[in-house]
C-alpha cells in the first residue's frame, strides 16, 4: 500500500531548512509567511530581540472579503509595507515559510513590493 506523506511535515522541514540560511536583524527583519486553507497572515520579526514589529493578516477586524484568494493576499502585502514603513522598516528579508513562491505567497510578496517595501 502506497502512503500519502503528510505535505504539511514536508513543508516543515523546507522552512527549518530555509531558516537555518536567514535570520532578520534589527536593521534587516524577516518578512515571514503563513498561509492556511482560508487565511494568510504575515509577520516583520527581529530575531535577534525575538519581538514581532508588525503584522497583518486576513483575520483582522477592518479585512473584507474572502481571506483565502490572491487578492486578499495582495491586500495583506500593501497592509504590511505600509505598517512596517510608518514603524521605519523599508528592508526585509523574505521567509516564504516553507511555501511554494507561487500563487498567494506571490502575490503577497508582489504587492509588499508595490507599496515600497525592499527584498
Amino acid at each position: 500500500m502506497v502512503s500519502r506523506k503528510d505535505s504539511n511535515a514536508q513543508r516543515l522541514k523546507r522552512h527549518k531548512r530555509v531558516r537555518a540560511k536567514i535570520s532578520g536583524t534589527p536593521e534587516r527583519p524577516r518578512l515571514c509567511v503563513y498561509r492556511s486553507a482560508n487565511n494568510i497572515s504575515v509577520q516583520v520579526i527581529d530575531d535577534v530581540a525575538g519581538i514581532t514589529l508588525v503584522s497583518a493578516s486576513t483575520l483582522e477586524k477592518g479585512f473584507e472579503g474572502n481571506g483565502g484568494n490572491k487578492e486578499a493576499a495582495k491586500k495583506v502585502g500593501e497592509t504590511i509595507a505600509k505598517r512596517a514603513m510608518d514603524k521605519g522598516i523599508n528592508e526585509v528579508v523574505f521567509d516564504r515559510g516553507g511555501y511554494v513562491y507561487h500563487g498567494r505567497v506571490k502575490e503577497l510578496a508582489d504587492g509588499a513590493r508595490e507599496a515600497g517595501l525592499k527584498f
